[in-house]
């Protein structure tokens, strides 16, 4: 359903002087439409968009979507010679396809022109991981920075993983903060004998990418990966198979129908208090504290995601492209750099959203408002934008992953056995795809 902001022309800050230019005058009266998905951050972008509308006269109409049908509506309006959309959200594993159909505008001519790229954006303030992993194609591995690589889109609604645990709980039983995986499966299997009817931790576990991005999320703190520097499936190495060993004891000790739990059960689960501890995206904080959705407000506290063989969280969510088929590609970009910059950064953490940059989630203001804040910044410094493959292929691999851990955990298949044979799969997935052309 489309929603469209109509605001004053231009704020009077913003009036062209004779002493002034106004950057945004060429392009007063346009209207941008643009495809946001149902979510928490897009709720909150909803909230800042007048204000863009005031500063620019640029008027935007949103048609915001669940993310799935998003992806639907994207794919068939990129394929189009002239698409309806000015500006798009998409979620981080469309970052390959649409990159490699050449449908996303590659961003370095918006920032040479003087006309449009604001001298005081500072883009070195964007968090690190989220612009790897959202953004650039063509460097490293060919979804990553690097010496051959561009820039495609800018994270927005991008998340991390964290903790989240329950404080009164953990005071009542005397229990500290897990800093380590050891500690955390400990306190998962313990807490359900200290508080009987509670699981320990809410965790994603149904078939498919549900149960897929489980398991990623233990994978790479415990040194593991899915493909190595030549393509090889390494998931089914010991560090696979202890990240999906961690998996099982998580879900074996977790609430009441937690096999079948996709990413609205976990978090509701946390939410309703049948759960200890809560291991996920960033993105569920702002719901915590809504006493109209969460039972457990002023209870909970947040941690890094606990240390495995190494420090690492996850990277994903969303960022925004200008499509290569777009009508209005500069004021598209003009959007883009507001949203993105630190005034649209921090007004959007305000609003409850997901901020892209170091300074926000230091900022005095934001972390009054969200203590969790700062926790959450330093979390950033270890988010891994190699966290999953973002490729043309994954679809199909992540597919057959999560199938068969689900397998894994309703089932009690081997682990080796059924990781084994996603690694012999994937093989001859890639394999048909080229990736060993030049071995």
């Amino acid at each position: 359903m489309l929603k469209t902001i109509t605001y004053a022309s231009f704020g009077a800050a913003l009036m062209a002087t004779t002493a002034f230019a106004n950057p945004y005058a060429d392009y007063e009266g346009t209207t941008l439409i643009v495809n946001f998905p149902a979510h928490p951050h897009y709720d909150a972008v909803m909230q800042i968009l007048p204000e863009f509308t005031a500063q620019t006269g640029i008027e935007v109409e949103v048609d915001q979507l669940p993310y799935l049908a998003m992806r639907e509506r994207q794919t068939l309006e990129l394929g189009q010679d002239e698409g309806e959309y000015d500006l798009i959200a998409y979620v981080v594993f469309s970052k390959a396809d649409y990159v490699y159909a050449d449908q996303l505008e590659n961003l370095a001519k918006y920032f040479m022109n003087p006309r449009l790229a604001n001298p005081s954006y500072d883009a070195d303030d964007l968090i690190d991981g989220y612009v790897y992993n959202i953004g650039f194609a063509g460097g490293e591995r060919g979804y990553l920075e690097g010496k051959t690589g561009s820039l495609f889109g800018i994270p927005y609604g991008s998340e991390t993983s964290v903790l989240g645990y329950r404080k009164d709980i953990f005071e009542k039983h005397g229990l500290e903060v897990p800093e380590t995986y050891e500690e955390m499966l400990e306190l998962a299997c313990q807490i359900p004998e200290l508080e009987p009817g509670m699981g320990g931790l809410a965790s994603r576990a149904a078939s498919g990418h549900h149960a897929a991005h489980a398991f990623l999320l233990h994978l790479n703190p415990m040194g593991g990966a899915i493909f190595d520097e030549n393509w090889e499936p390494v998931m089914n190495s010991a560090e696979g198979v202890a990240a999906a060993e961690a998996l099982k004891q998580i879900v074996d000790c977790g609430p009441e129908g937690a096999v079948n739990f996709g990413f609205g059960e976990a978090l509701g689960a946390f939410l309703n208090g049948d759960t200890a501890m809560y291991l996920d995206t960033t993105v569920v904080a702002g719901q915590i504290n809504d006493p109209e959705r969460s039972q457990v407000v002023d209870k909970v506290g947040w941690a890094l995601h606990p240390m495995g063989s190494e420090r690492a969280s996850q990277t994903g969510g969303f960022g925004i492209g200008i499509p290569a088929n777009a009508e209005n590609k500069e004021a598209a970009f003009l959007l883009m750099q507001w949203l993105t910059s630190k005034e649209g950064d921090k007004l959007v953490a305000l609003a409850g959203g997901n901020p892209s940059r170091f300074s926000t989630h230091a900022d005095v203001d934001v972390n009054a408002a969200f203590p969790h804040m700062a926790t959450f910044g330093e979390a950033l410094q270890y988010a891994d934008p190699d966290w999953r493959p973002i490729i043309p292929t994954w679809g199909r691999v992540n597919a057959d992953l999560g199938t068969t851990l689900s397998e894994v955990l309703t089932q009690d298949l081997d682990i080796q056995e059924a990781l084994d044979g996603v690694a012999e799969r994937a093989r001859a997935t890639m394999d048909e795809a080229g990736y060993y052309t030049w071995q």
